[in-house]
């Protein structure tokens, strides 16, 4: 199936095998001679929740996917630890003719590229985490958000959403509510087993004993005003990667949504040495 954004450049969605399971991917065409950009969203997104970020990167082929059991993806049978979310990415690589790609990860994501750039570090040229932690042992959400996250419903109840967004989104979410249902309208409600497997997939794991071996250069971009994943997280993950900068975003946990013609441009720069 290919479809036109409103930027007129192709996106072709197809199903594809991947560890046994039906996964849904989106490719957005861009320059042959550039690596891709592969995007891991985040715990329980489809793909079209990043269709303002998609439309904003203007020059750079991007693979996007439903992991398995968000979206329309196949849940699992049993809970799968991140490893094995990460050897799914590699095989989507593999079936769409990629060695390698430049790797982006947005919160829940950000946890899953980070185990991506440490399992395969061949395979992932430059590292982007946006809006995420080091996972288990992290500066925590206040209780009663992370209960919010905890808890599917925000996908299957727009109006429910609408009304938390503000609280475990912030940013521009507090007070515009035509952002926030733009949002909401572009969700699908995932799979409730899928839901809670991706959440089995990150308790317990933390990336913060190997940092220090991440090789790839880093963008970490943090929101000034995120209740999700609180700024600091994202000073510890700059401080711990050896070669990483940190850039922060005046806005919430969804910058790449609020702000993200913002988040291209700084993209952009910071890919552009991958390429050349």
């Amino acid at each position: 199936m290919h479809l036109k954004h409103h930027n007129n450049e192709a996106i072709s969605v197809r199903w594809l095998t991947v560890s046994g399971l039906s996964v849904r991917v989106a490719v957005k065409e861009g320059p042959g001679h550039r690596r891709p950009l592969l995007v891991f969203n985040g715990i329980g997104a489809s793909f079209e929740m990043l269709r303002p970020f998609v439309d904003a990167m203007q020059d750079k082929e991007l693979i996007l996917f439903d992991a398995p059991g968000a979206g329309k993806s196949a849940a699992p049978l049993v809970p799968w630890r991140l490893r094995h979310y990460a050897s799914a990415a590699a095989e989507i690589l593999d079936a769409l003719g990629h060695a390698e790609a430049d790797v982006i990860g947005l919160s829940w994501g950000g946890a899953l590229a980070q185990q991506f750039a440490k399992q395969f570090p061949g395979r992932c040229s430059r590292l982007v985490l946006a809006a995420t932690s080091p996972g288990h042992i992290m500066v925590p959400a206040k209780p009663g958000i992370l209960m919010h996250m905890m808890n599917p419903r925000r996908y299957a109840d727009r109006n429910y959403m609408r009304k938390i967004a503000g609280t475990i989104y912030g940013g521009s979410f507090r007070t515009n509510r035509i952002a926030a249902k733009r949002y909401t309208d572009s969700t699908t409600t995932p799979s409730t087993r899928g839901y809670y497997y991706q959440l089995l997939a990150i308790s317990g794991w933390s990336s913060l004993p190997w940092l220090h071996r991440l090789a790839q250069p880093t963008l970490v971009i943090q929101g000034s005003d995120d209740p999700l994943i609180p700024r600091s997280n994202g000073k510890i993950l700059a401080a711990l990667i050896p070669n990483a900068r940190l850039v922060e975003v005046d806005c919430g946990h969804l910058f790449m949504l609020t702000r993200a013609r913002e988040v291209a441009v700084a993209l952009e720069d910071f890919l552009h040495g991958a390429d050349t």
